[in-house]
């Protein structure tokens, strides 16, 4: 500021989105904001709402005989949702599966979409919390479903790396290949993240 001309705008509230409350026990960071625009958006800011995101054991496929949607559509709500996974890790893998199907959606995977957002709807206040002073671990936790694509028989695999209480990075995706075994990249990764202390 010696330096050069700038105005101090205290503590970071708000950045791309992204809603930032700071206190003395830590960081919260969430898009709730996002949520309702996005849900006004697709007009679903009136619906019920959902305990999960996505239904238990549902399995999609690319679905030939169905009804087909608005392609343009989809994409704008799978788009908007991945975004929001910014700070939803949550709702990583139900995006993820909703995404593989952006070329031919129709009724079956339109309906999943909109469960992301019924789930939204009652949860539109969660997002992370750093918490301050705790013990600054790394853990990583991964898995996969085994051939759980019915369409290629390829694996999803799902990670998330944690400091402390608080997840920093995370992602749901397919496997490129289709693997005979689902324990082997597992443990592998696991002892990745414990090879070396971190800090």
């Amino acid at each position: 500021m010696n330096e050069f001309e700038m105005t101090d705008l205290g503590m970071m509230h708000y950045f791309l989105g992204i809603s930032v409350a700071q206190s003395s026990d830590g960081i919260f960071i969430s898009q709730n904001k996002y949520v309702e625009d996005i849900l006004d958006r697709f007009q679903m800011k009136d619906c019920n709402p959902m305990h999960t995101p996505v239904e238990c054991g549902l399995k999609l496929h690319k679905d030939h005989g169905g009804k087909k949607v608005d392609n343009t559509i989809y994409k704008q709500i799978v788009g908007s949702l991945m975004y929001l996974t910014a700070t939803r890790p949550d709702i990583m893998y139900s995006v993820s599966l909703i995404s593989m199907y952006m070329e031919n959606p129709t009724e079956m995977h339109l309906l999943a979409a909109k469960r992301i957002l019924r789930y939204l709807q009652g949860t539109r206040n969660f997002g992370i919390f750093y918490k301050k002073g705790v013990k600054s671990n790394l853990m990583g936790l991964t898995d996969s479903d085994y051939a759980g694509d019915q369409d290629d028989r390829k694996s999803i695999l799902g990670y998330v790396f944690m400091i402390g209480t608080s997840a920093v990075s995370w992602a749901s995706k397919k496997q490129p290949i289709v693997t005979c075994q689902t324990q082997k990249l597992n443990l592998f990764l696991l002892q990745l993240v414990h090879a070396k202390p971190f800090g």
